[in-house]
């Protein structure tokens, strides 16, 4: 009888708990390659400010532990999307710039201020009632105007612009500490948008109040100084993301998920797998099923029935394709090339070094993005460094 050789593909990092307490699969945040990330884009960017998105809680990762090991690292400013989300920022840290990226939401003035936290008013119905808040508490407020120069989605146009600059009185009852835009096309270096929207916001910003100004986040920052302003707004790249068709951004993976192998079997020639048997196996098979569906955020559209190319994963050290369909709960994986045996307990990269964020949403026909944030919660989370 042949020993098997102990042999775990791919590394399973050794100050993380074992798989073996994990009912579904493993997220591994890395926090010490997060802050690694935010430091490197801040060098990148100086003299300009390099604050972060922790939106989405975090983007999925969890804001009660990426804010904090940010702050730690000295990032001193934070966008949100919801006054929600502004208040749980704020007490994870009592003295941080915590901006509110959607603005201001209908009677939510006193939420944001509760929040201490800043919205983005991003049209005048906003800056309206903002200042008539202001007023009734005989007080100057703090916020953001953003203005829209040319994406059309969130976003003070010219002739709100216009009509902003020509009412001083509203001015006066706000203290405007950042002007604002968001780019449309940052991620291709290409295209003419860009220095569209920068010649747009350049001329939106002169019509307001003296503020620092903000124009780039993840992408735009890649663009080059003329993109940075005051401040940027990294999100995806923080955690690792690159989605720039450019230069690579100088940012690593903080994110890896694995998943258990459940059970292998053969498949004869034929033999069908999964769901309404889309996938058909060409010869002799060996298949293996994970314990990962689309429940913890793997794409349906990763499946791979018969003559078309799906996801993928690896396992001991080797890329194998996904087969059949994604399931909620369950993948399954044509092993039969792999270089070693695969068998019951073995671990499987869903996503990492290896398989990218983006890779991984290509595969699915989405965008790193999505996959980041739609990670399952009842994936066990592991968090490394950071004082983790």
């Amino acid at each position: 009888m042949t020993t098997r050789p102990e042999i775990k593909s791919p590394p399973f990092p050794a100050d993380t708990v074992s798989i073996a307490g994990a009912e579904t699969g493993v997220l591994h945040i890395d926090l010490d390659a997060l802050v690694n990330n935010w430091r490197a884009l801040a060098r990148r960017v100086a003299p300009a400010e390099c604050g972060a998105v922790v939106k989405a809680d975090a983007y999925g990762l969890g804001i009660g532990r990426v804010l904090p090991a940010l702050a730690m690292a000295g990032c001193q400013t934070f966008f949100v999307a919801t006054p929600r989300e502004a208040a749980e920022a704020r007490a994870l840290d009592g003295r941080a710039r915590i901006f509110v990226l959607d603005g201001l939401f209908p009677g939510a003035a006193d939420d944001i201020l509760a929040a201490a936290a800043l919205p983005c008013l991003a049209g005048l119905a906003e800056v309206e009632e903002w200042a008539a808040h202001a007023r009734r508490i005989g007080a100057r407020l703090a916020c953001a105007l953003h203005v829209d120069s040319g994406l059309h989605r969130l976003g003070l146009p010219l002739d709100e612009v216009q009509r902003l600059a020509a009412r001083p009185e509203l001015l006066e009852s706000l203290d405007v500490v950042l002007v604002m835009s968001h780019l449309a096309a940052a991620d291709d270096p290409a295209d003419p948008a860009n220095a569209a929207q920068l010649e747009a916001f350049t001329l939106l910003r002169h019509l307001l109040p003296r503020a620092p100004a903000s124009l780039a986040a993840s992408d735009g920052l890649m663009l080059g100084p003329d993109f940075h302003f005051d401040l940027v707004r990294p999100g995806y790249a923080l955690y690792g993301g690159q989605a720039f068709r450019g230069a690579r951004a100088p940012v690593s993976s903080v994110v890896s998920v694995y998943a258990r192998v459940l059970q292998v079997r053969d498949v004869q020639p034929g033999g069908a797998v999964g769901y309404s048997g889309s996938w058909r196996a060409p010869r002799a098979s060996r298949i293996a099923t994970l314990a990962v569906g689309y429940a913890d955020g793997l794409g349906r559209a990763a499946s791979a029935p018969t003559g078309a190319s799906g996801g993928s994963v690896i396992i001991h050290g080797a890329r194998m394709p996904i087969v059949g369909r994604v399931s909620m709960d369950l993948i399954t994986v044509d092993v039969t090339d792999c270089r070693l045996p695969v068998a019951r307990g073995d671990v499987a990269e869903v996503i990492g070094q290896t398989l990218t964020l983006e890779a991984v949403g290509a595969d699915a026909r989405t965008i790193g993005y999505e996959v980041l944030t739609r990670l399952g919660r009842r994936m066990q989370r592991v968090y490394a460094g950071g004082g983790a």
